[in-house]
């Protein structure tokens, strides 16, 4: 599942800017198959630096912050070659912050490892008998 949606994306930059991103071939809606690709892209790039400080991926919780993140991420994808300085920055702003994630300096408030419904199950064996009932 994407840390952002096509209505994440409206919701913080308006379905102007998202239709002149992602315009579809009737050119009058916003083409979801390439937002998809988009938020999709930047999960992955997120899952590539948490992943870096132990996080198992995809985060079962998504942050506030990184869905935020994951928005200025997928925008910066969509504007492709053609990204202005404020799409730069927030793209460049969000790396900065991932990269002190991988590195451990900033930490998500989350589970690092799998959840405890999740862990392996303990299994002992008791072995050949030692003593028989005759004594020791």
């Amino acid at each position: 599942m994407p840390y952002c949606t096509q209505a994440d994306l409206i919701e913080r930059f308006g379905e102007a800017e998202l239709l002149a991103l992602a315009r579809d071939e009737s050119g009058t809606a916003i083409d979801t198959a390439v937002v998809e690709r988009a938020c999709d892209d930047a999960s992955g790039e997120i899952d590539g630096y948490v992943s870096a400080a132990g996080y198992t991926v995809p985060l079962a919780t998504v942050t506030r912050i990184i869905t935020a993140y994951a928005c200025d991420i997928a925008r910066y994808r969509l504007y492709d070659e053609h990204a202005s300085d404020q799409v730069q920055k927030r793209y460049d702003d969000a790396v900065k912050f991932l990269v002190r994630v991988a590195n451990g300096t900033v930490k998500l408030g989350i589970s690092t490892g799998p959840s405890s419904s999740s862990a392996g199950s303990v299994q002992m064996n008791s072995g050949r008998h030692v003593f028989t009932g005759g004594g020791f």
